[in-house]
């Protein structure tokens, strides 16, 4: 009997059906490392937000102990205790969690669509596009409320739109994106200046916020609008994150798998707009936390995964973490929580460059 005779019948490769391949194996045992890791970096994030949430409840002139926030929830807390919690506090710990998640999120995408760690909106020009029509619109048109903030969104895709054509030469490179992005940015900011330096000294300190970005003015009105963003957006992200997962591949390997390259960059891209857009037209431009967010997360992970959620959950920390460090950390001094996470996020970006010069990979 020949030795092809003995083979087991049921697989191609002559192994009986369901037989352990290592290859196969191990692939399958490194995903499933991989989502537990990912799984637990998640719930570590989301019991330190709750934490700090928790914390940051009870501080201020007004203080308000634990137990009163289980009071508030539980509906049997007094009427100066709920109005604290509910009007004071709530609005503008949500709108920091929610602000956080959306630029963690939109940094997350622009890193993974362009394949480069200086791809985020507040380097590329999308924030500070915002910014410029939010200072447009208070100081120039003078609107305020959603008008505003439909504004803002509406320069911020037309920025988006107007890099992205910019940078096409029979496709997108990374490099020539954030370099456009660079120089658009530059130009958003000389309208800011060019704005305040000629306007009334009370226009001027209105539009203040649309520099250095601020919780102070939080509260239901600014908070609802940005809601409806994340509801809506954030699904968009799931269903657009396969098609990223094959982008990171490389443009030929993904239309190998039949994506449609440059369709589905552009709709991640316009995604990535609309949350970091949504974000600065609530509280303005608070800077690098879609920079820092997402390589925080991914090197907690260590394994090259996108890390949509840990990134979403890391920007929510770090402008929460920012924002009680602005409004607690100096007695008697409320600073801008953008100035705070510009403290972190310099040193960062230095370091960013020139390791990236070193390795070869900024351009």
């Amino acid at each position: 009997m020949s030795a092809r005779a003995t083979l087991p019948a049921g697989s191609p490769h002559g192994l009986p059906d369901g037989a352990a391949r290592p290859g196969v194996d191990v692939a399958r045992s490194s995903r499933h490392r991989g989502r537990v890791r990912e799984a637990r970096l998640v719930a570590g994030l989301s019991v330190a937000l709750v934490v700090l949430a928790a914390v940051g409840m009870t501080l201020g002139d007004a203080s308000v102990p634990l137990s009163g926030i289980l009071d508030t929830v539980l509906g049997r807390a007094d009427v100066l205790t709920q109005f604290v919690i509910v009007e004071l506090r709530l609005p503008r710990l949500l709108t920091a969690l929610v602000v956080g998640a959306a630029l963690g999120l939109s940094g997350a995408l622009f890193q993974s669509i362009v394949r480069n760690p200086l791809a985020s909106p507040d380097i590329i020009g999308i924030t500070q596009s915002a910014s410029a029509a939010g200072v447009l619109g208070v100081v120039v048109l003078g609107i305020s409320g959603l008008a505003l903030t439909g504004l803002v969104l509406a320069g911020s895709l037309v920025a988006a739109v107007a890099i992205y054509l910019l940078a096409w030469r029979g496709g997108v490179a990374g490099y020539r994106l954030v370099l456009i992005g660079i120089g658009v940015a530059a130009l958003c900011m000389s309208v800011v200046s060019w704005v305040l330096t000629t306007s009334d000294v009370r226009d001027a300190q209105a539009a203040l916020v649309w520099i250095t970005g601020s919780l102070a003015r939080s509260d239901w009105s600014t908070l609802n609008p940005l809601l409806v963003c994340f509801a809506v957006l954030v699904p968009l992200t799931a269903y657009l994150a396969p098609r990223l997962r094959s982008l990171e591949l490389g443009d030929d390997a993904a239309a190998a798998l039949g994506i449609r390259v440059e369709r589905s960059r552009l709709l991640l891209i316009l995604v990535a707009v609309g949350l970091a857009g949504s974000a600065v037209a609530v509280v303005g431009p608070v800077a690098f936390v879609a920079l820092v967010a997402a390589p925080i997360a991914r090197r907690t992970l260590a394994d090259g995964r996108l890390a949509l959620v840990p990134a979403a959950l890391v920007g929510a920390l770090l402008v929460l973490g920012s924002d009680l460090v602005a409004q607690f950390a100096i007695p008697d001094v409320t600073l801008p929580v953008g100035v705070v996470t510009g403290i972190v996020g310099a040193p960062y970006l230095l370091w960013l460059l020139v390791r990236t010069n070193r390795s070869g990979r900024g351009g």
